[in-house]
């Protein structure tokens, strides 16, 4: 068995984005009331620097116009009941209260084909009731009967402290104003319906790698599973019901063939001949070659009757007749079509891999790749589908030991002896990992690596008999097997129980097979397993079809069992090609704006919108191999680079460029500034900018430069790679004048659409649009915080510049704990913050208007959290609203960006040289919103960016929340058109930009914290301390579903610098 150390989150790779915008309503058809947009009402943040509280403007119509209806037949009156009160009070969770969607009824207008929420079918973990904001603010909303819904009164464990949280929040005071009780109802909340689908762009056929399967018509049943004496392996689990359907399918089971999940659930096509049976059966060992008598084990295994899996609302619900997927009927499916799969390959998470399904590839250090394919059954609007894609991953090498050491020490360790840091290195590598003995012939007996020993083997001894007698190891072996241990220098491999501990030296220990490598791979195995995947287009289709094919799923016992087909063609999916927009830049140029061709354009003859201003600057060399004259011709052509793009850039540095050493780099960096500040200050000027040239490799040295930088000394900085200050080219040279013009608070380019005001629902009225995405510790790190960071833009209409925030908090945490949060403060009482509070200040203040409107792109956020993140974030926003002035409701549109998954879209005709671009993928631009996409709800694929190597993955934008109502037209090309505005290059991006920025900020954010000993020495980090008060425990408390450690206080990060958080310094 393969030992799998995984957790539920997606890990740091992936990125979330989030998109608010206003809309209201909640049940959705594609024709809707002209937007309203009434008098967004006088001023509303009064005077200066913040919000003030404006309780007597209460009534004042907020945004204008009346609320849509639900799609649920209530009326006006009915549904907006409470006049003056703003929006507190709705439903359950206080105030932001995300309601239902008017069960599946009706057009986002209003009126429309459904009464209330269905109440039959097993339906989603309910959770509090929420509610879109309606356009005038003032209106409360009085709380629905409570639902018959199924399983309302099973709340999942890890949402009910959630729920009593919001509910604990939503009877607080805020602002002065008094929150009504919450309601004992407690309704499912409803994602948004798809408003109808898009029809921009060029219409084309693309193939996806999704595979119809056939809906069963059987009758299924599922069995509750006890085995006892229990044991925690899935693989003894199987082993033991494998062993009872071959004794007794034919004589106790009706000839049924069940389906195991390998823990508590069995599952059948139709009723076994009981409703309860004991069985009793025995497991006979392998044989190890011993000769000996294998070891027998006794088993008891009770199935009893559970429940009968509902396909008729599986049925329903591909059809969107029902509100919610039966996850349960989904389980068993996904169940029944790996049951072969995990007999014949190595399963990993969704995964199965195998040295059959490919190459194995050498990885270094001990490791390989091995090929394999994921599998995982979704409902669409085709119906099922079954989705396939290629995978790689990290298997231990099945090597001797000994062998294994040499390659992770990659060197000869015969040669001296070990360090303690190799012994730390070996037995990290080690820990967990499963042996095989040598010395005894045919003999291979399997242990489990608990451990190393802490002295050599010559050195170890063991008590033999009562008396305790000893003997030592080298002995004991040559006595015993007649073998002769060589390395008696090196410490043993220690396997059984700390209490009971058993010595094997290493040269008679092979790695079994098969044990998938789970801790984090180095920046060499990262590359090669890169190397490994990387695969066109073309070829991934052609090895799809290939899984498929060998998969015979047509001839799997299970599927035939369960009356599974499934399709052996890729489906066949409508799309459109969006167009580019076009891009303002500045007038002086000779070319003033510009349409880019196939995802990419270049600088050539133009000028940066606006150019951002360098007064000051100097340069520090941490590079030996850069000479002091080298270093002033670099930063004088870079400047010249800068000023030809558009800048301001003084030619001149204000101090001449010194080196520095590496591990001095605080004190170079702290004595150079305060050089700079003192010839500087006299004369009332800022140093504006530090350029900095590095090692190729340089370890930490990176991150400790922009932690003191951003943390410490408030500078933003660029720094340079030693290989590109040689070659110097001018592709180079203007893709970091790109990335130092935003550091400093210009704008490279902004949308021709923006700033004429053609965005719907973007450049109509005032708009901010968020990014936030959470990174998480890699694996085999059980103590680091995750870091939250979230974006806001801070121009409008442009929507180009981003100001940034961070934060750490509990490890592995995916709700971001700092969006909203209340602390007491000795002087003023209870104080309010957090990140989205912050950002809209700094909106205002730069923009001189409040946003009417928020669009909030969430990245990294997994199918089973969206739930959660909704309600609480949601909760989070409205409540830093309501906390800048009474009534402040903006309308929210949230939709989660996922780059983690294995949809992949390929060309109908790879050979036709107008539907691929030059990497062989599809064009950038295609958005796909049918066939493959959620049978309901408002969730598209859109591959925004040109390929470059290997198959492009579209990013999947889910719509969780949406109060501006976007058309699907609107959406698909806001995200489109924003994916060209990203700042570090002329290229589209694969994910929207503000998405984008949160997780290289949240990223930044690791090198924040001083390294702790921790297993990869990646940073540890805390709570954003000093913004505004903001610093320590306050307010979110600790709301991780996770494990251990998830409750322990968070190390807070250092604060940023108030200059560098108004501008991009993540850039």
């Amino acid at each position: 068995m393969v030992r799998k150390k995984r957790t539920d989150v997606p890990s740091a790779g992936g990125e979330s984005s989030q998109s608010h915008d206003t809309g209201v309503g909640s049940g959705r058809g594609p024709q809707r009331p002209p937007q309203q947009q009434g008098g967004g009402g006088g001023g509303g943040y009064s005077g200066g620097r913040g919000w003030v509280p404006q309780s007597q403007q209460a009534g004042r119509g907020g945004y204008g116009g009346g609320g849509r209806g639900r799609g649920r037949g209530m009326s006006q009156q009915e549904e907006y009941a409470g006049g003056t009160l703003d929006y507190q009070g709705r439903g359950r969770v206080g105030p932001t209260q995300l309601g239902g969607r008017g069960g599946y009824g009706g057009g986002r207008g209003g009126g429309g084909c459904g009464g209330g929420p269905f109440t039959s079918g097993p339906s989603r973990p309910p959770v509090p009731e929420l509610h879109q904001a309606t356009q005038p603010f003032q209106a409360a909303v009085t709380p629905h009967p409570a639902s018959t819904e199924a399983g309302s009164s099973s709340r999942p464990p890890e949402l009910a402290p959630l729920v009593q949280q919001l509910q604990h929040h939503s009877i607080q005071q805020e602002v002065g104003r008094a929150i009504q009780p919450v309601p004992p109802s407690s309704k499912s909340v409803r994602f948004p319906l798809r408003p109808g689908k898009g029809c921009n762009g060029t219409k084309c056929t693309v193939k996806a790698n999704h595979f119809f399967a056939e809906l069963p018509d059987k009758d299924l049943h599922q069995y509750d599973v006890t085995i006892t004496p229990e044991v925690t392996s899935r693989g003894v689990n199987r082993a033991v019901m494998k062993q009872l359907v071959k004794l007794y399918r034919e004589s106790h089971l009706g000839k049924r063939l069940p389906a195991y999940d390998g823990r508590k659930s069995l599952y059948t096509a139709g009723p076994l001949p009981f409703v309860s049976k004991e069985f009793q059966i025995t497991l006979i060992d392998d044989d190890d070659g011993s000769g000996m008598q294998r070891r027998e084990r006794e088993f008891r295994v009770v199935i009893k009757l559970a429940a009968r899996a509902d396909l008729h609302h599986l049925g329903l619900f591909l059809e969107g007749k029902q509100a919610d997927a039966p996850q349960e009927a989904l389980q068993v499916l996904d169940i029944v079509l790996r049951e072969l799969p995990t007999s014949r390959y190595c399963p990993v998470g969704r995964s199965f891999y195998s040295p059959d399904l490919g190459r194995r590839q050498s990885l270094g250090e001990g490791l390989e790749s091995w090929r394999g394919f994921y599998q995982s059954i979704r409902p669409t609007q085709m119906g099922l589908s079954l989705n396939i894609d290629m995978s790689s991953t990290a298997f231990i090498e099945p090597l001797p030991v000994i062998d294994f050491v040499t390659q992770l020490l990659n060197r000869d360790v015969s040669s001296r002896p070990l360090s303690d840091a190799d012994r730390v290195k070996i037995k990290k590598a080690l820990r967990g990992v499963r042996v095989e003995v040598t010395h005894r012939g045919n003999m291979r007996r399997k242990y489990r690596i608990s451990g190393l020993t802490s002295q050599a083997t010559r050195e170890l001894t063991f008590p033999v008999d009562e008396r305790g007698t000893m003997k030592s190891v080298v002995e004991y072996f040559y006595e015993t097997y007649g073998f002769i241990i060589q390395h008696t220098q090196w410490p043993c491999l220690q396997v059984g129980s700390p209490q009971r501990p058993n010595y094997l030296p290493m040269e008679v220990c092979k790695i079994v097979e098969g044990q998938r490598y789970s801790k984090r791979l180095n920046e060499r195995q990262i590359t090669a397993l890169l190397k490994v995947t990387c695969q066109r287009p073309q070829e991934r289709e052609f090895d799809i079809m290939k899984t498929v094919q060998h998969n015979a799923y047509d001839k799997d016992d299970y599927a035939t069992e369960f009356g599974i087909k499934i399709s052996e063609k890729l489906a066949s999916v409508e799309a459109r090609i969006l167009p580019a927009p076009w891009l303002k830049y500045h007038d002086t140029g000779r070319e003033k704006d510009c349409l880019p061709q196939v995802g990419q354009w270049n600088m050539m003859n133009k000028k940066m919108v606006n150019g951002g201003t360098v007064n000051n600057w100097i340069c520090i060399n941490f590079s030996r191999q850069v000479q002091d004259s080298v270093a002033r011709g670099f930063c004088c052509e870079l400047a010249q680079m800068c000023y030809i793009s558009g800048m301001a850039f003084t030619p001149e540095p204000a101090l001449p460029p010194i080196s520095g050493r590496p591990e001095q780099v605080e004190k170079v960096l702290k004595t150079r500034y305060h050089d700079a500040m003192t010839k500087l200050q006299p004369q009332n000027k800022e140093l504006d900018l530090l350029i900095v040239i590095l090692p190729d490799n340089n370890g930490s040295l990176y991150g400790d430069l922009k932690r003191i930088c951003e943390t410490d000394l408030g500078i933003v900085s660029q720094c340079c790679l030693t290989k590109h200050v040689f070659r110097m080219t001018k592709q180079y040279l203007a893709n970091v004048a790109l990335k130092i013009n935003v550091k400093v608070g210009g704008r490279n380019t902004v949308l021709v659409d923006a700033i004429s005001r053609r965005i719907p629902l973007v450049t109509d009225r005032p708009t901010i649009i968020f990014g936030a995405d959470v990174t998480h510790p890699h694996p085999g790190e059980d103590s680091s915080p995750s870091i939250a960071a979230v974006v806001a833009s801070q121009d409008w209409p442009e929507i180009t510049k981003y100001a940034g925030l961070v934060c750490a908090q509990a490890h592995r945490q995916e709700l971001i704990q700092d969006l909203y949060k209340t602390w007491q403060d000795p002087v003023r009482g209870t104080v309010s913050g957090g990140m989205i509070k912050e950002l809209l200040i700094s909106f205002r203040r730069a923009t001189g208007q409040k946003p009417q409107r928020i669009i909030f792109y969430r990245d990294g956020v997994s199918e089973g959290q969206f739930y959660q993140v909704l309600l609480y974030e949601l909760d989070a926003i409205r409540k830093a609203c309501a906390s800048l002035e009474p009534n402040y409701q903006p309308p929210v549109t949230f939709v989660v960006v996922q780059k983690r998954h294995h949809t992949r879209l390929f060309a109908n005709n790879h050979k036709d040289r107008h539907a691929v671009d030059r990497s062989g993928n599809i064009l950038p631009g295609t958005v796909v919103d049918s066939k493959i996409c959620h049978p309901t709800e408002f969730d598209f694929y859109l591959c925004s960016h040109a390929g470059i190597q290997g198959t492009s993955r579209p990013a999947h934008y889910h719509v969780l929340w949406d109060e501006n109502t976007f058309t699907a037209d609107a959406l698909q090309s806001l995200t489109n058109n924003l994916c060209y505005t990203y700042a570090r290059c002329t290229r589209s991006v694969s994910i929207v930009p503000p998405a984008y920025y949160a997780h290289l900020a949240a990223f930044r954010a690791r090198f924040y914290m001083e390294p702790e000993t921790s297993d990869s020495g990646s940073m540890t980090s805390g709570t954003a301390a000093g913004r505004g008060g903001m610093g320590g425990g306050g307010g979110a408390g600790a709301r991780s579903t996770r494990g251990p450690g998830a409750s322990a206080a968070v190390r807070p990060l250092p604060a940023l610098k108030e200059n560098v958080k108004r501008v991009m310094f993540y850039c």
